[in-house]
């Protein structure tokens, strides 16, 4: 658990997660090499760094000066996968986890007190791994959308039936008001928070049975000025480009976390 990456408090207001329950709220990134994944993101990027609480091996990502993202260089310390997650608003850590449980996923962390709130890192029944956060957001919600992913992605094997996990779980599309909408579009399932899309959940061809080669994982998504750019300047400095197409751009960064970039436009 990235103890120091999830959401803290600033000087500027600060709201909590009761009023974008469900939506994603922050993100975070475990890596081996801390001044390796420093220089690559600064490059690819733009991003600039403030050293967290928790030490020498902790960064928080800021873009314009807005905390965007954790570092935690302690994949190999505390042995961990290399890898971005996704954190999601929730009312109650213990609740959801108590829900995330019930309907046949794991909690590997938490929930653990980190004032201002609560954080737990779980992962669904197929094992894609996600956190959650109760309590105050470190910024504006609608402040940290417009500086940081410009949505996030579940390549998972069955679509509806993640869909109806994280619904459950998350109280996507509930009769709570100012709950996530979710909507079957373009082949995908997609999550809108306060009209923007927010997540996306991708299985395959409607009504086709489950892919059991895909390896179940959340893709983060950023919104960049120039999509060529960034993939340039991540081969430049240790990455590599897997993937691309018209509107995006899948990276590598050199120990080995995916992530995607796409046009600014395109939020």
């Amino acid at each position: 658990m990235n103890h120091d990456t999830t959401p803290t408090t600033s000087t500027t207001d600060v709201v909590s997660t009761d009023s974008v329950f469900g939506a994603p709220c922050w993100v975070s990134l475990t890596s081996r090499d801390l001044e390796t994944t420093e220089k690559f993101y600064a490059a690819v990027l733009g991003w600039e760094w403030r050293t967290a609480k928790l030490g020498d091996r902790f960064r928080i990502a800021l873009a314009d000066g807005a905390p965007v993202a954790g570092i935690a260089a302690v994949a190999t310390m505390w042995q961990m996968a290399v890898a971005w997650t996704p954190y999601f608003a929730v009312r109650s850590a213990d609740e959801a986890v108590a829900r995330v449980r019930e309907r046949g996923g794991t909690s590997a962390v938490g929930p653990i007190s980190l004032p201002p709130g609560r954080a737990a890192l779980l992962a669904d029944r197929d094992g894609a791994t996600f956190g959650i956060w109760e309590g105050k957001l470190f910024t504006d919600w609608e402040t940290w959308r417009r500086a940081a992913p410009a949505f996030i992605r579940l390549h998972t094997r069955d679509a509806f039936d993640s869909a109806i996990f994280y619904g459950e779980v998350l109280e996507w599309a509930s009769d709570r008001v100012g709950c996530c909408e979710v909507h079957y579009e373009g082949g995908e399932v997609v999550l809108r928070s306060r009209g923007d899309v927010v997540a996306r959940i991708v299985s395959g061809a409607l009504e086709s049975a489950p892919d059991p080669t895909i390896r179940p994982h959340w893709q983060v998504h950023f919104a960049v000025a120039d999509v060529t750019a960034c993939a340039r300047a991540a081969e430049r400095h240790g990455g590599s480009v897997l993937r691309r197409s018209t509107d995006e751009v899948v990276l590598r960064d050199p120990d080995g976390a995916q992530f995607t970039v796409t046009p600014r436009r395109a939020r």
